[in-house]
């Protein structure tokens, strides 16, 4: 079938940028301004740490490559995840009880961030309640067990265990066996999530420049970020490109490496059908290593991901990539027609975590929230924030956790990162 057009001029072909907010054309940088606050990368953590800052009386510009929301932030399969790309117990066995102590204790805030967001400034990106993780096998199931365990050591008790006579209240399928129900999860269009959240700013007073991409950034006392055509004199400098930083400052991109994601959209299904197959209307993840993900839209079709490209790889054809998976979650869709299909990359980070520090006293960073951005960004943004107000205590949690770049280099990091997954993906096929 064949996709309707965008309807956000210089997005990917999404569901979401067909079905986005009015649009608002910003400007390009063309001039010489000044701000208290520049930010690279009008995506989720530039423009949650623009608000905050905003809120807070700074002046704050952004600049953006393409248009807010191009990247990740715009793509993603919209599912408010809490935590970490890493459980709270291999936080702890890695970095010791007082960072997992400190992590987790922000580990929900990214959720309620955008909750409170939402409400306060009424955007409309179609949340809802609830994420429930699938699990294939019994390793799975117990694994969840332990990650429910800890998860409410740390006041976390929105946690609840799922066995299969309870799956049919949850998910039409029967590649299951149980799961785990986070009722303080849920989803969203992330795209009409930041362009709300980006005309909240602008509220505010904050500037937006889109088409602006950074192609220099002076890191002194009196920092200044350079575009082709205009420049910004900030008091500080918060880089927030994640994986599509390019090489602008390659003392940190070497600690990212970008990784695709495949989506895929149906046609919208009879409401009666999109409700059988996902009766809570909750978004669902699978356990596996490289998972599938996938929930319901506003308008009733079934957006589905999953796929993985190291280095920001694509197949050529990303239905043909996806739809075998959804058809084996759901073969009740195979006569249903796919209207959209897109790819984007995130930032991963070799330990999985998110990579935050300094490049100078003015200058800061955060990016790599591998696979978990939706609410990372958000805690990280008002983090940031935070930083830069002259109350640096969490960032500086994140900031000292040891961060290190792939192996091999820019030439052999990818196929390195290959042969490793293969050794998780083996051990998801075989249930150990």
């Amino acid at each position: 079938m064949e996709h309707r057009p965008v309807s956000t001029s210089g997005h990917a072909p999404s569901y979401y940028a067909a079905t986005a907010s009015e649009p608002v054309l910003r400007p390009t940088l063309d001039d010489e301004v000044e701000a208290d606050i520049c930010i690279i990368g009008a995506g989720f953590t530039g423009i949650s740490a623009g608000l905050e800052l905003a809120e807070r009386g700074f002046s704050v510009v952004v600049l953006e490559a393409v248009r807010v929301g191009f990247g990740a932030s715009g793509r993603n399969g919209g599912q408010i995840v809490n935590g970490y790309s890493r459980d709270l117990q291999v936080i702890e066995r890695r970095y010791g009880s007082e960072r997992a102590r400190q992590l987790g204790a922000m580990s929900l805030e990214g959720g309620n961030i955008i909750r409170e967001r939402v409400a306060k400034y009424a955007i409309a990106c179609d949340l809802r309640p609830g994420n429930f993780i699938a699990a294939f096998t019994d390793r799975q199931l117990r694994e969840m067990e332990e990650t429910r365990r800890v998860w409410e050591t740390h006041g976390h008790t929105g946690l609840e265990m799922v066995d299969r006579a309870g799956l049919p209240a949850i998910v039409a399928s029967e590649r299951y066996i149980g799961g785990m129900l986070d009722r303080l999860g849920g989803h969203i269009h992330p795209l009409n999530l930041v362009l709300g959240e980006a005309a909240a700013l602008e509220a505010l007073g904050g500037r937006i420049y889109e088409h602006s991409p950074a192609t220099s950034v002076e890191t002194g006392p009196s920092p200044t970020v350079r575009t082709q055509a205009g420049a910004v004199r900030a008091r500080y400098v918060l880089v927030c490109g994640n994986a599509y930083l390019g090489r602008l400052l390659p003392e940190i991109s070497g600690k990212i490496m970008p990784v695709s994601s495949q989506v895929i959209a149906t046609e919208p299904l009879d409401p009666a059908l999109a409700e059988a197959l996902l009766p809570a209307n909750y978004c669902i993840e699978d356990a596996n290593y490289v998972l599938d993900y996938f929930r319901r839209t506003a308008d009733n079709r079934i957006l589905y991901g999953g796929g993985v490209g190291y280095g920001g790889s694509n197949p050529q054809n990303i239905e043909a990539a996806i739809r075998p998976a959804m058809l084996r979650t759901f073969p009740q869709l195979g006569n249903v027609g796919i209207e959209f299909a897109w790819t984007g990359n995130f930032a991963l980070t070799l330990t999985r975590i998110p990579h935050v520090g300094r490049l100078s006293p003015t200058v800061y960073f955060s990016h790599g929230d591998s696979g978990h951005g939706v609410t990372t960004t958000h805690l990280l943004g008002r983090i940031l924030g935070e930083a830069v107000a002259g109350h640096a205590g969490r960032f500086d949690v994140w900031a000292s956790l040891p961060y290190y770049p792939f192996p091999g280099g820019h030439t052999f990091s990818v196929p390195l990162t290959v042969v490793g997954s293969w050794w998780y993906r083996m051990r998801d096929r075989l249930g150990v």
